[in-house]
């Protein structure tokens, strides 16, 4: 009796270790944590957009068909879905909740109209396995990059410019508020994790600019 009271603790014991791990593995291939993609958040846009100050679950992709739906850039061989994102409760600009998604700040311009538009994405996951945005520091000025929207419209930028910021000092207007063209700002993390703030410690920032 004694015996088999010891096989089912030791089955019962190898049963959550075993969900534990799937849980914990799971989370961290395909579930991201809003924590390691800060991006600095301008309180003019806030106050432009209250319902996306709080850290609510992101919001479906609207139907509008001038929208973004996929971001391409064919050097890097993506292809992403567009989540649609506001900021979190530290007042910084949502990322994606996973890693193969982009997501655009969507209280900002939108892709293709005046002003700038701001996508970021993850650089790996919780394993340190590659994210939508492994490869972003490959582009090149001049390299191409598209936004297809709801409607299956291509929308047409080329890079102009590629920066590497501290993480504590992103120029936000920059990225964020130009409206004397039509910008598409693309973010990630790069540089060495600091763990106290789960994070990385520089931002890379593709600037681009639409071609007319």
């Amino acid at each position: 009796m004694r015996a088999i009271s010891v096989t089912i603790a030791l089955v019962v014991a190898v049963l959550l270790a075993a969900g534990i791990f799937l849980w914990t593995a799971d989370h961290a291939l395909f579930y991201a944590s809003d924590s390691g993609l800060s991006v600095p958040f301008l309180p003019s846009l806030a106050s432009a957009s209250t319902s996306s100050t709080t850290a609510t679950p992101d919001k479906p992709a609207s139907a509008d068909p001038s929208l973004p739906a996929l971001l391409i850039i064919p050097s890097l061989k993506i292809s992403s879905h567009v989540q649609y994102v506001g900021v979190n409760a530290a007042g910084n600009m949502r990322a994606p909740d996973n890693f193969t998604d982009v997501a655009w700040y969507e209280p900002g311009a939108i892709p293709g109209q005046v002003g700038s538009a701001v996508i970021d994405g993850h650089v790996d996951n919780g394993l340190g396995l590659a994210g939508v945005f492994k490869r972003l520091d490959q582009l090149k000025v001049g390299d191409d990059i598209y936004i297809q929207t709801n409607a299956g419209k291509k929308i047409h930028f080329v890079v102009t410019d590629i920066e590497s910021y501290p993480y504590t000092s992103v120029p936000a207007p920059s990225l964020f508020e130009r409206s004397d063209g039509t910008y598409l700002n693309l973010i990630t993390c790069e540089g060495t994790w600091v763990p106290s703030g789960d994070t990385y410690d520089h931002r890379l920032v593709v600037y681009t600019k639409l071609v007319s």
